[in-house]
């Protein structure tokens, strides 16, 4: 956008040394041309009317005959082409010579002056390709004629087009279909005579984001024109140089690290033990070429809410950032310390790899919390509650997302002994928790995020699914915190049998919270005999198939409660000997034990699968290198790690467990060319979770050698060679055959593995897959194991609004030679949806479908395959098109037959499509912090089989919807 000062200040354009004739004499609102050389100069029509004579005179000869009408044409023409601009901006502006020759031709072609209009066209490109080779020979080097820029100390120079050039070529170099002279016109269009420096930078930034929806690679052009600005700020800061290019990098990050060290510890800002590694080498190890791997909004994110900073200035470098946290999760390496540094800092700069963002954030800080999640049980005691709520306060504080326990505490209407009243229940302490989860901010980094689970048998659970509406007594409602529900297996067989369903409160059968499989279906039927007898107090029986309808339509209401499985956490969990699984974390990936003295822990990193395929296949022999390196990392931080209480160091130490997990699926899927919705796919989640799931515990076995077995390895499965793989036969024998099928098939030599384990492993658990949300936006892959959302959209976040267009599609129709504004244009008017595209063939209609495009029952099944071999649990969420009670019946009871642990968000779409977007404004549909456009957690209130009106408010969390909520990655 260009910015007119000339209105308020008529000498604004006025270049040093320029002659009168230039802008000196310039009036508030007259019209400016931009010349080719960046000279800005007035408008004058007595130009235009000599190049309008010299194309008449080429073609018409000057013979007398023709003379007086050419004379007449011309300045008829001149007039229209002058009226035209001022109708443009009756206020003044700037005009770049081009658009002036651009209304030439469209004059003479509408005067139907058409060999005039050819001869222009003929001599305009022979002049521009004159230029083209005039610039091969030689690059501007010179001052900019008239445009002056302003320095931070207020003092004026010209612009160093030199230098404008070259950060321009750095950040094109290597890519394809991306116009170096195109960005550097458009930008000089938007700058003026006095220009902030930084200005000059966001306005070559500005430029290159708009051309994004045309090429996806001038994505990574804006990410580098953007680092010009980041080196300079953070250079600058470090006293190490007023600004830099890419390449000067290459001497210049080695000076960058020891400084940026120094002036980290000096303000207290980073751990004094960073100073003890040997800089020198580590700075050498510094890769300057991967700063060009960033898209703009993977970048932009870093900068804008990783980047360490002093009083608002940055002064944190992409490598240094990466080298900061590789140095803060190797600080405890008893030898060879810079070496694991080094071979830390190449798996996240490679972007093979990337930790969670509390690792981020806190690695090589004076405060480590680098730990994602954090489970708790609240006790039935009134002091117990609210230190379990203070528990809450301090763990979110320090950027933890929290899963917190409620089944235990009593149910409204409970007999209390010590003040022979009657207890409110769950649901009042439940405000406190979503209160509590909004003041405490997790200091202004991000939002607290917290999810209530509750048993189904609880008494409070009827009141516990409305916690989300947006109706009845606002004192009963959390607005802000998560639900879920904690289904034992029993249920469900009620479900399916159509029998009944009995609630209880915890305070008269205590010990349901503590049972699972069969004991718990033995002792809850004993307690449902009881009633008979008079012998429970606080009861209330209804039918099991009304309250799943119930909880099915609070889901699609409102999005929650989240169903997640009770006995298949438990009855596959390695930890039973020594406990309890009791709920899941804030994404429900996680699935460790939890009680009075003990609060898990669980540290997440996630593969990046796109960097892993290989020629259309799957690197196996990379992966095996990347995993074992990744899991160091993650055990690393158990012992590194900040710990806000004391219940989750006890945990954390005593079991060591950790959650690995993958990011980039769908991508990996496009690289082979295998649409998501197929058999391959599902093929491609069980081997692809195979392999990490081997490499992974060897890894784990590896360390085990090296440091030693957690603490409480014996009598786990572990111990008895029972991997994750051989823990789904216990589930099929407690369930029974009926209630379940799963897949057996393994195609790896697991023999060896299972006789290894029982030697020890490091770690009680070692596999989960966490969202990715944000970490998947840092180095530009697909979330998680989520299906494409659509192939052309605008993510709107903190960081600002940026047009985000599948790469891999574009790649597909340029080879097609299908690639052209218009098909941008139908991507558009079809919310990133290929389908209705008629002249797109279908096997890219297939292989590119979007998440409600992609039947549930691919998505459930993929889920099922990797479920098989992770030791934890998968944030999945469900993509339901055409939403009724029926599909969510049928898609609920399929999750649970296929033996998954847990789910995440229900996105359901109802009977009508999406709004939608503006063609006209050019518009995109945005996908903001307020939901999905057109589409929600569930549509607003409304009846399964009726259209919906519009998006239902989304919850906050690590949602695809929410790309600023860092809880889990």
């Amino acid at each position: 956008m260009h910015t007119d000062t000339t209105r308020e200040n008529p000498q604004a354009n006025v270049p040093q040394g320029d002659a009168p004739q230039d802008l000196a004499a310039t009036a508030p609102g007259q019209l400016r041309v931009i010349k080719r050389n960046g000279t800005v100069v007035p408008y004058t029509g007595d130009k235009i009317t000599v190049a309008i004579t010299k194309a008449f005179l080429a073609v018409e000869g000057g013979n007398a005959a023709a003379s007086s009408r050419i004379h007449d044409t011309v300045a008829r023409l001149t007039e229209q082409v002058t009226a035209t601009f001022k109708r443009r901006m009756p206020s003044g502006g700037t005009i770049h010579i081009e658009e002036i020759q651009d209304q030439v031709e469209l004059a003479l072609m509408r005067a139907g002056e058409q060999k005039v209009a050819r001869d222009y066209v003929i001599y305009r490109e022979a002049q521009a390709n004159k230029r083209k080779s005039a610039d091969a020979g030689s690059a501007i080097a010179e001052p900019h004629p008239s445009i002056r820029v302003t320095l931070a100390d207020g003092s004026l120079e010209p612009l160093d087009m030199g230098r404008l050039n070259t950060i321009i070529s750095e950040a094109c170099e290597g890519l394809l279909e991306v116009d170096g002279a195109l960005i550097q016109k458009e930008t000089l269009k938007n700058l003026y005579d006095g220009v902030n420096q930084k200005d000059v930078n966001t306005a070559l930034v500005m430029t290159a984001r708009t051309l994004v929806e045309r090429e996806p690679n001038y994505s990574y052009v804006t990410a580098r024109l953007l680092m010009d600005n980041i080196r300079a700020e953070a250079l600058s800061f470090l006293n190490i140089a007023a600004s830099a290019t890419h390449h000067e990098m290459a001497e210049l990050y080695a000076k960058a690290l020891p400084a940026y060290v120094e002036a980290g510890a000096q303000f207290e800002l980073l751990d004094p033990k960073l100073k003890e590694y040997d800089l020198e080498k580590l700075g050498k190890a510094l890769n300057h070429e991967r700063d060009q791997q960033f898209t703009y909004l993977g970048l932009q994110t870093l900068f804008d809410r990783y980047f360490i900073h002093k009083d608002g200035v940055r002064f944190e470098l992409p490598q240094v950032f990466f080298m900061r946290v590789a140095m803060g999760l190797a600080i405890e390496e008893p030898k060879n310390r810079e070496e694991r540094a080094i071979e830390f800092y190449n798996l996240l700069s490679s972007f093979d790899y990337m930790a969670s963002t509390p690792t981020l954030f806190n690695a090589g800080t004076l405060r480590p919390q680098l730990s994602s999640c954090y489970l708790t049980t609240v006790p039935d005691d009134l002091s117990g509650i609210y230190g379990a709520i203070h528990d809450n306060a301090m763990l979110s504080k320090f950027a933890g997302g929290l899963g917190n326990d409620w089944t235990p505490v009593r149910a409204l209407g409970s007999y209390i002994k010590g003040t022979n009243g009657k207890s409110q229940g769950v649901v009042p302490f439940l405000k406190v928790v979503n209160d509590t989860a909004v003041a405490v901010n997790q200091g202004g980094k991000r939002k607290g995020a917290v999810c209530a689970y509750l048993e189904t048998w609880h008494m409070d659970i009827e009141e516990f699914l409305e916690l989300r509406k947006n109706t009845g007594d606002d004192r009963r409602r959390t607005h802000d915190m998560n639900t879920a529900n904690w289904i034992p297996d029993l249920f469900m067989k009620r479900v399916f049998e159509d029998g009944k369903w009995t609630l209880f409160s915890p305070s008269e059968v205590p010990d349901l919270h503590d049972l699972t499989g069969k004991a718990f279906e033995e002792r809850y039927e004993y307690y449902e005999a009881l009633i008979e007898y008079g012998k429970i107090k606080l009861y209330k029986t209804i039918q099991a198939k009304d309250l799943w309808r119930k909880m099915l339509s609070m889901l699609f209401e409102t999005g929650h409660p989240w169903l997640t499985f009770k006995d298949p956490c438990n009855l596959r969990s390695p930890q039973q000997h020594v406990g309890v699984v009791h709920s899941s974390n804030l994404c429900t990936e996680i699935t460790l034990n939890t009680n009075k003295d003990e609060i898990a822990v669980c540290n997440l990193g996630s593969i990046n699968m796109v960097n892993h395929i290989v020629d259309g296949k799957l690197d196996t022999a990379k992966l095996g290198r990347t995993v074992k390196t990744a899991v160091r990392m993650l055990d690393n931080v158990i012992d590194i790690n900040y710990y806000s209480v004391p219940q989750a160091r006890n945990s954390n130490l005593k079991h060591r467990p950790v959650g690995l997990g993958l990011m980039g699926f769908q991508d990996a899927l496009y690289l082979q060319h295998i649409p998501y919705g197929s058999d391959a796919a599902v093929e491609f989640a069980d081997r692809s979770m195979e392999a990490i799931s081997y490499y992974a515990i060897q890894a784990s076995c590896d360390l085990a050698d090296e440091r030693g077995a957690y603490e409480t390895f014996d009598g786990s499965l572990w111990s008895k060679g029972i991997l994750p793989l051989d823990s789904q036969q216990i589930l099929i024998e407690a369930r029974g055959a009926k209630y379940i099928d799963v897949n057996l098939d393994e195609t790896l030599d697991w023999a060896p593995v299972r006789e290894r384990v029982k030697k020890g492993v490091r770690n009680s658990n070692i596999m989960a897959i966490a969202p990715t949300a944000t970490i998947s936006n840092i180095i530009g892959v697909s979330q998680s194991i989520e299906p494409t959302y659509q192939n052309l959209y605008v993510k709107s976040n903190l960081s600002g609004e940026f047009t985000v267009i599948n790469p891999y599609l574009v790649r597909d129709l340029k080879n097609r030679g299908l690639w052209d504004p218009v098909m941008v244009n139908d991507l558009k008017y079809y919310d990133g949806s290929v389908q209705q595209i008629e002249r797109i063939p279908q096997d890219l209609k297939d292989l590119y479908a979007t998440a409600f495009e992609v039947d549930t029952k691919w998505i459930v099944d993929a889920a099922s395959r990797r479920q098989k071999w992770i030791d934890q649990a998968q944030s999945l969420n469900l993509y339901i098109a055409g939403a009724s009670g029926k599909k969510l019946d049928v898609t609920y009871r399929m999750a649970w037959y296929r033996g998954l642990k847990t789910t995440y968000y229900l996105r359901a779409l109802a009977a009508t499509s999406t709004e939608k977007s503006t063609i006209n404004t050019g518009k995109l549909n945005a996908v903001s912090s307020g939901g999905d456009q057109g589409l929600s957690a569930a549509p607003a209130a409304a009846p399964a089989t009726q259209a919906s009106p519009g998006p239902a408010p989304v919850p906050k969390a690590c949602a695809i919807d929410e790309p600023d909520c860092e809880a889990c990655q």
